[in-house]
């Protein structure tokens, strides 16, 4: 079982380009977004969160089991469904803000990874908010060697109120990851002093195997011990990129352990050069839909996985 943990929202999303600016509500948070779209990829998958017992709480359990995601790991709270306002440009590219205090995603308390979980996936709020934030760096750092771990930090400026406190956990919980996917713009906050690829390798070299270094449409960077690979990013419509970044996380991650790859094994990097091709390919779904809504295999080339 893949093991997802972090924060479960609401998205306000305001589309100026295409949605009038009428704010419309979407389901969210970066390791929700990431659970839904591993188990619609069918992989074997359990999130870890909180989630409220109000009604946005009711649809954000519903659609997980709608998407074949253990419900097992969530733990329910009366406090409200945290929310985030997604303000999307004419271009589709999203900004965020949030309504945090007393809600339902900083809630969680307590992570326990299953025995036997072949992976563990956070990153995005779930290393920011307390107390969940401890949580899941205490969890993330007792994992087994034997599961895979990774981390997108999907940095979130907006609602870090320390920042060299929030750079402290990351390179705790890096130290114990074997996978980091981390945007340009989060290495720009990372290391301000440092251009994108110098950023990556400064993580690597705190304990990772592999970083992703994604840039948008851009190509996808792999760095690793032995040096970087590119791997460009297929050129399609964008209706707007929210998901995006977590559809990618999730197709690789997917695509890696349904082939029955281990954390060993990403020193092949012609391996994971296919990962990176086959998260692209879910991301280009993504990006073509409103909101972050992943696709199934169905809607996959008939060759995924690469």
């Amino acid at each position: 079982m893949i093991v997802v943990a972090g924060e479960a929202l609401v998205d306000l999303v305001t589309d100026r380009a295409g949605g009038g600016g009428r704010p419309t509500v979407s389901l969210g948070g970066a390791p929700y977004n990431v659970a839904r779209a591993c188990g619609r990829l069918g992989a074997d998958v359990a999130l870890v969160a909180s989630i409220s017992t109000d009604g946005h709480g009711d649809a954000l359990v519903q659609a997980l089991a709608d998407d074949s995601v253990a419900l097992d790991l969530v733990s329910r709270t009366d406090a409200p469904t945290t929310i985030a306002h997604a303000d999307v440009d004419v271009d589709g590219v999203a900004r965020y803000r949030f309504e945090i205090d007393g809600t339902a995603a900083p809630a969680l308390t307590s992570v326990d990874v299953p025995t036997g979980a072949i992976a563990v996936f956070t990153g995005g709020l779930g290393l920011v908010l307390e107390p969940m934030g401890t949580s899941i760096e205490r969890a993330v750092v007792a994992t087994g060697g034997s599961a895979l771990v990774m981390v997108d930090l999907n940095c979130r400026p907006a609602v870090i109120a320390d920042r060299s406190t929030y750079l402290a956990r990351v390179d705790r919980v890096l130290a114990r990851a074997d996978v980091v996917k981390a945007s340009d713009e989060d290495l720009r906050f990372v290391s301000h002093d440092l251009d994108a690829i110098e950023s990556a390798r400064r993580l690597l070299r705190l304990g990772p195997r592999i970083v992703l270094l994604t840039a948008g449409g851009a190509a996808t960077t792999v760095v690793c011990a032995t040096g970087e690979r590119v791997v460009d990013v297929p050129a399609v419509p964008v209706v707007d990129t929210i998901g995006a970044g977590d559809a990618f996380a999730a197709g690789f991650l997917t695509w890696w352990t349904i082939g029955g790859r281990t954390a060993s094994e990403l020193t092949d990097i012609d391996a994971v050069e296919r990962g990176v091709v086959a998260g692209h390919q879910v991301a280009a779904v993504v990006v073509g839909r409103r909101g972050a809504d992943p696709p199934t295999r169905s809607d996959l080339p008939p060759t995924w996985p690469p």
